[in-house]
């Protein structure tokens, strides 16, 4: 089947197929109750948006030829939390703590290809009881329970039941996948078959015509309030010509992106990983991966325009809320490594903007320490729907609100291995609060402290200047406090292989039970 023609049967013929069963929600329609957006880019560093400044008013490295206008005039619109980070920066990770509200250790997804525990009262378990439709599109990244075969359907569809925890609507997705073209660009719907775009249809693009296409055979079939999660596979690597369209290509091909101040010859070992480690050749075409990585995020930013433009035209804009941001960032070279897994800004620092037209007042830059676990109970409050009770992130839906009212003091940062494999020496735990960041490597104890303020690029380890020894004994005791409070032993890798998995990459437990 291609997507054209599920469109049709989606649409017209195979309601289930659509919007799920309607009679399994229970609750009656709440037309007071805004709908949700929440979009996410897989591997977007806040530095790499042209809206985003550092705080001596420039842009990132590089980050003046972003083109993003859809989202820097969003980023205008509702709230941006410009302190924003990814508890772990790695896919998986983040995914299991947006859902849960909980931390790596807590959910258990302590490195990637796993398959996570389904008994967990998460995001979609939480809409589906309040009435919601739900749509879920795109990488999903929690199911699979095997390193690579990545295309093998028995690891790519997640079928419907526990797995898609409480996403019991409309299912357009896949585990995982980075090509964005032909026979490897497709995703499923409540079978193994595979849905194909279609000859010469970039992936970003028939997500968003997926989205577009729901929301208008919602409107045409429920009086449901809607919640749709859109989970973009770009800008995220194989970074190569053929993986984006040319237009967008050209648009970059005469920049020149040479590599930031904090870029290293040397890998940064012992700490990185190999996913994280610079093969020579790499090296030699960092500067063109970085021009195909900003010709992807300019597509994005073109579909995200899309959907927005499509909620103006219905009508829907005003009573729904949209939320941009991403899983983590990207390093390009800066301080030795490649990917993410670091606490360090390329990786760790993310979007997280929010509109709600009228509630959400435009126009606020928060620099509240928000993290990806506070983002569900957030989100819930604003939508008037129950937290859990064991969701560990705070709610600050007030500071959306405009409102003041209490914060984090600061964001909790975690790697509990190597990106996808079990490997010991790898895990480090980190605070980072308004200004500074500070991080421990478990292999050797080894200590940084950054002034994010003042040495944005984070070149300078003031763990060892005297002048700085109070405010690496606070933050040490506030991470080790924080830790002590979630149950973070900081064990080694392979220790959570052996305590939280049945020994095949399936999640039992974790460390909180």
């Amino acid at each position: 089947m291609n997507r054209r023609t599920f469109l049709k049967t989606s649409c017209y013929g195979t309601a289930g197929l659509a919007l799920g069963s309607l009679s399994s929600m229970s609750p009656a329609a709440d037309i007071d109750r805004p709908n949700l957006i929440y979009v996410f880019a897989d591997q977007l560093g806040v530095n790499h948006c042209s809206y985003a400044k550092y705080w001596n008013g420039t842009n990132y490295h590089n980050a003046q030829h972003a083109h993003t206008p859809n989202i820097d005039n969003f980023a205008s619109q509702g709230i941006n939390f410009k302190n924003c980070v990814s508890n772990m920066p790695v896919c998986s990770a983040y995914r299991a703590s947006l859902f849960t509200g909980k931390y790596t250790t807590t959910n258990g997804m302590v490195i990637n290809e796993l398959r996570m525990n389904p008994y967990h009262e998460c995001l979609g378990h939480v809409l589906t009881r309040g009435g919601y439709n739900t749509a879920y599109i795109g990488k999903w990244h929690l199911y699979a329970n095997q390193l690579g075969n990545h295309y093998d359907p028995n690891n790519s569809f997640v079928p419907r039941g526990e797995h898609r925890l409480g996403f019991n609507g409309f299912w357009a997705a896949y585990n995982f996948h980075h090509d964005y073209y032909g026979d490897h660009a497709y995703y499923h719907t409540e079978s193994k078959d595979k849905i194909r775009f279609g000859e010469g249809v970039y992936e970003p693009d028939g997500q968003t015509d997926l989205a577009i296409d729901w929301l208008k055979c919602r409107a045409q079939k429920s009086s449901l309030p809607f919640s749709m999660v859109l989970s973009y596979g770009t800008p995220h690597a194989p970074w190569n010509t053929g993986n984006v369209p040319p237009e967008y290509m050209d648009m970059f091909a005469d920049k020149s992106m040479p590599n930031p101040p904090n870029y290293e010859p040397e890998n940064d070992e012992p700490y990185s990983d190999s996913w994280a480690d610079l093969s020579p050749n790499a090296r030699a075409h960092l500067e063109q991966r970085r021009r195909i990585y900003y010709a992807m995020t300019t597509n994005l930013d073109w579909n995200f325009g899309r959907l927005l433009d499509y909620l103006e035209e219905s009508g829907l804009a005003d009573n729904t809320i949209v939320v941009f941001t991403s899983d983590h960032g990207e390093m390009f070279g800066s301080h030795g490594r490649e990917a993410k897994n670091t606490f360090y800004e390329e990786a760790a620092r993310i979007p997280f903007l929010v509109r709600w037209p009228e509630k959400v007042p435009a126009g606020q830059v928060s620099d509240a320490c928000i993290s990806t676990v506070d983002f569900m109970p957030t989100l819930l409050d604003l939508m008037k729907l129950p937290i859990p009770s064991r969701v560990e992130g705070q709610n600050l839906s007030h500071i959306c609100k405009g409102e003041s009212g209490a914060e984090p003091e600061f964001a909790f940062l975690q790697n509990t291995g190597a990106c996808a494999a079990w490997q010991n020496g790898y895990e480090w735990r980190a605070v980072r609060d308004k200004q500074y960041t500070y991080a421990r490597y478990r292999v050797d104890g080894a200590e940084l402290l950054f002034d994010n303020l003042n040495d944005p690029y984070q070149m300078n380890n003031l763990a060892s200047d005297p002048a700085y020894s109070s405010k690496l004994s606070e933050l040490k005791t506030k991470m080790e406090n924080k830790m002590a409070s979630i149950s973070d032993e900081n064990q080694q890798c392979t220790w959570y292989r052996d305590h939280f998995t049945d020994g095949n990459r399936n999640i039992l437990r974790g460390s909180r039970g």
